[in-house]
């Protein structure tokens, strides 16, 4: 059996990818079943629905099995999977630390999106892309670019939306990706520590553990009540053997994220971005991308 699996604390693209890429699989003759290794958060919930699907099985344990990666290549993002034998990967990030105990089949482009690159997949083997499926698609595209705005964002991900849109016939794919944001901004009655990993990865940076996460809102103001109460669950975390706690407050709308952080190196945030901490707080204009504004800052910092 092939699993089509994401990160472990899965989010639209992780999940929608290993969706998209089961179908195409199945499609292509490789028996395939699409899993993640988390519970989905509420935009994830919001696409799925719409489109009408279940959500894909919940498994963290892959002794024994194929498995397809999709929308990561770093150890630390799964669960274990020494045990298992990685048959491919189709990814948008930087190449990780996975290895394969044979040659794998690999996608991986600097777009803003996996699904973006699965659509590739399609195109390249001749695939029709159903309609259910091209709505996950799409939704995944707008999520991870925030509606275009992102700099990981390419010509060719806007390309595959308006197509994927209108197999979709979703007729305004931007009034729709505001809808979904919506969903993604809804905060209230959510314990803070679920929040802080409702988006979140741990890197390793020389030798040390970083944990990032993001949580991206139509609106920053939504977390004025809060912000002592995640800064305390950041402290929490970071006693798990991290060297540092970074949290993005996203604002979708102002284009720009208040940092949070708990480090034993907080000189080396401030040189990362360039900015004084106050209060273990920065604004960071214009970041919108972890992947692309945030990582490789640090990895610098890091390595000095």
């Amino acid at each position: 059996m092939m699993y089509t699996v994401g990160h472990k604390i899965p989010d639209s693209d992780s999940t929608c990818s290993a969706l998209s890429l089961a179908y195409l699989m199945n499609k292509l003759g490789r028996e395939a079943t699409p899993a993640v290794q988390g519970k989905l958060n509420p935009e994830t919930k919001f696409i799925l629905k719409t489109f009408g699907f279940e959500a894909p099985q919940l498994k963290q344990n892959f002794d024994g099995d194929n498995v397809f990666i999709t929308d990561h290549s770093d150890r630390a993002q799964s669960h274990d999977l020494t045990k298992a034998t990685i048959v491919g990967i189709v990814d948008h990030h930087k190449l990780g630390d996975m290895t394969s105990k044979a040659p794998l089949e690999c996608w991986i482009r600097p777009v803003g999106c996996t699904n973006t690159i699965v659509k590739e997949m399609y195109d390249f083997h001749k695939v029709a892309i159903p309609k259910g499926i091209a709505g996950l698609m799409m939704s995944a595209i707008l999520s991870d670019t925030v509606i275009f705005k992102s700099p990981t964002c390419t010509p060719v991900d806007i390309a595959a939306v308006e197509e994927l849109a209108l197999i979709a016939e979703v007729d305004d794919y931007r009034a729709f990706a505001l809808e979904m944001f919506k969903v993604k901004s809804k905060i209230e009655g959510t314990p803070t520590k679920d929040l802080v990993l409702r988006d979140f990865k741990d890197f390793e940076m020389n030798g040390k553990k970083i944990g990032v996460g993001q949580l991206e809102v139509v609106d920053i103001s939504l977390f004025d009540d809060i912000k002592d109460d995640l800064m305390n669950d950041l402290k929490t975390f970071k006693n798990d053997g991290r060297n540092s706690m970074l949290l993005l407050l996203t604002d979708i709308i102002k284009e720009g994220s208040e940092l949070l952080v708990v480090s034993d190196d907080e000189a080396k945030i401030e040189d990362a971005f360039d900015v004084k901490l106050t209060n273990n707080k920065a604004w960071l204009e214009g970041v919108l991308s972890r992947k692309k504004q945030v990582i490789p800052n640090l990895e610098t910092a890091f390595a000095n």
